[in-house]
């Protein structure tokens, strides 16, 4: 019991791990035991739950855990002015009214990226982004940003997984990957849609890493190659100033 009302012990304790993160963005097995006061194999299970789940993610190289995608997942369907994909709402915005194209946040899980953020474009014919859904890595301009900017190890571990669409020329791709990193922006024509392309550019976190894509979609007879290569500047300049906003 606690306060008077029933609880269900194990959820307590996964909640208050949870918990821990409203402090701290990364937290070692060791402090997170200490901190609520639970014996370290309860709380390595706990995690190990968690991380199962998506909640959870846990940094091979360094041993500490930080929060997973399936919170921003949850948050999707949530409406708050504190989060951050609601904090880079009125960039987006901002470039979707230059632009005149849908303005869409992705981030990486796994051999998927997932939309956590997105306005529509304003024009009568325009792409639709549901936020929320999950699409494969192996195409789309905002799909080949976070495999380009990730670290080589990452980027093995999604070559090789079963979801890779093994039809793709590795070393071909590996090139395209070097340009993007060259270029700063990576874009797409029809790869996953027929008459859809668009412009990616990444957003990185203030350490330094890839922490999104952002990306700019619309119908190919209006974002051709030429106009890509024209907002390259400004959807760069975005994803940098999203970027400095990161909380």
């Amino acid at each position: 019991m606690e306060d008077g009302k029933p609880t269900v012990r194990a959820v307590d304790r996964a909640l208050d791990i949870l918990l821990c993160f409203t402090m701290k963005a990364d937290w070692a097995m060791t402090e997170i035991a200490e901190h609520v006061g639970l014996h370290k194999s309860t709380v390595h299970r706990m995690l190990a739950t968690l991380e199962e789940k998506g909640f959870i993610e846990r940094n091979s190289s360094t041993d500490r855990y930080h929060l997973g995608l399936k919170v921003w997942e949850l948050s999707a369907h949530l409406s708050r002015t504190n989060d951050q994909a609601s904090i880079w709402l009125p960039e987006m915005e901002r470039l979707r009214d230059q632009l005149g194209e849908t303005v869409s946040i992705y981030v990486r899980d796994g051999s998927e990226r997932i939309r956590i953020q997105a306005v529509q474009s304003n024009q009568s014919v325009r792409r639709v982004a549901p936020v929320g859904v999950r699409l494969p890595l192996y195409a789309g301009a905002s799909s080949k940003v976070l495999i380009a900017y990730a670290e080589p190890l990452v980027q093995e571990s999604i070559f090789g997984d079963p979801a890779w669409l093994y039809s793709i020329d590795l070393d071909q791709y590996k090139q395209q990957l070097a340009e993007i990193v060259e270029n700063g922006y990576a874009t797409s024509f029809e790869e996953r849609e027929p008459g859809v392309a668009a412009l990616s550019a990444p957003i990185f976190d203030r350490s330094g890493n890839i922490a999104a894509a952002l990306s700019a979609s619309g119908p190919a007879s209006r974002l051709t190659m030429e106009a890509m290569r024209e907002y390259a500047p400004d959807i760069m300049e975005s994803a940098r100033r999203m970027g400095m906003m990161m909380i």
